[in-house]
């Protein structure tokens, strides 16, 4: 994610941190510091906000411990003033998988809750509630409210919460996937209509924020499903492009900027004696002509670590793949050589075609759907 800094890494996964939750805690600061007029009460405060974080890495740990249990990788966890995110390589396959890698991290709010309870407990040092507001008040008490109400919210059965693919998993145990999830999709937007309703009545802008939250999650989950349903069992030769220019690493950029000029290809499989050995995307391009001028070579800006894909391989697959590696192109390959290309773009072109196909009551198959 742009505008992010690595600060870590827990268990194999990066930790990162955006630049907006730096002016969150800067925020938090300045307001301490206005309420009290003392520099300890507003590092309090940043100290925790930044311990609500902390527990919130956790939570998302614990989906990423969960996922990698049936083979899953976890990208990265990114945290932002809204929460955490962690980018998972692909959902679980499988209903009850899917399940427990949701339900796993309201379940770390769970045990981190519990822990506080009984250490308050212990030492006797409860507050009346009363007593207790978003910036003063026990800290630790104020702690395990928080993590209370992270599970509470947390599990809202609708996107893009964890409790709406809690939700979708149980529904797909007894269903079919695209249905759970249009079934759990719905839900979900009926719950942001009672958010919005509630928000105007009272007046309240944060549900108005989380009602539009749920409502544009709900809306993305239903489609994104709906799209792997229709790649699903295609392969990825029914779809590839198969008119594309190639670039060698001893091409100077002007030459690959005359290519990019000339066509809608934004990406340049790099080919030499017949094999794939990088790619030259275009915005490594424009950022090397700026920086060391056209006279530079491929071999100097190409990225040697890539993705390749079969063209046998189902296109469901290839897309999940585009959308895990965070590039825009796969060269499609069979038996070392290069025979296509697969993009996001290519992708949304072939699901237009096969749509407006499906309206005629045609069956497309074969050659016929590729998309060049």
């Amino acid at each position: 994610m742009r505008w992010s800094w690595r600060i870590g890494r827990i268990g194999g996964v990066d930790i990162f941190i955006h630049v907006t939750f730096l002016m969150l805690l800067a925020w938090v600061g300045i307001s301490h510091w206005v309420e009290h007029r003392n520099l300890a009460e507003s590092l309090i405060g940043v100290a925790f906000i930044s311990v609500i974080f902390g527990c919130v890495v956790l939570h998302e740990l614990g989906h990423a411990l969960a996922a990698r249990r049936f083979g899953i990788v976890t990208r990265d966890i990114t945290l932002l003033p809204i929460g955490g995110v962690a980018r998972l390589e692909r959902m679980p396959d499988k209903p009850l998988q899917e399940l427990w890698v949701a339900i796993a991290g309201p379940l770390v709010n769970v045990v981190i809750a519990s822990v506080l309870f009984v250490g308050l407990t212990v030492t006797d040092q409860w507050m009346p509630l009363s007593e207790i507001t978003v910036s003063s008040g026990s800290f630790f008490q104020r702690l395990l409210l928080v993590n209370v109400s992270l599970v509470v919210f947390n599990m809202i059965p609708a996107f893009p919460m964890d409790g709406g693919r809690v939700l979708r998993a149980v529904l797909a145990l007894s269903m079919n996937y695209t249905l759970a999830t249009q079934i759990a999709a719905s839900i979900g937007q009926a719950i942001a209509l009672i958010f919005g309703f509630l928000g105007i009545i009272i007046g309240n802008p944060i549900l108005l924020l989380i009602a539009l939250f749920v409502w544009i999650g709900a809306a993305q989950e239903s489609s994104m499903t709906q799209m792997k349903s229709a790649l699903s069992g295609i392969p990825v030769s029914h779809a590839m492009l198969t008119e594309f220019r190639t670039v060698t690493p001893a091409d100077d950029l002007t030459a690959v900027l005359q290519l990019v000029m000339a066509g809608s290809q934004a990406d340049f499989p790099v080919v030499e004696h017949g094999q794939v050995v990088g790619i030259v995307t275009r915005a490594d391009l424009l950022t090397a002509v700026a920086q060391r001028g056209p006279q530079s070579v491929v071999a100097d800006i190409m990225q040697r670590q890539f993705e390749t894909v079969d063209p046998n391989e189902m296109l469901e697959g290839a897309f999940a793949r585009l959308e895990a590696c965070a590039c825009h192109t796969l060269p499609v390959v069979r038996n070392g050589q290069l025979v296509g290309l697969v993009t996001a773009e290519n992708v949304g072109e072939f699901l237009m075609i096969q749509a407006a196909l499906a309206q005629r009551g045609n069956r497309p198959s074969g050659r016929f759907f590729r998309s060049g």
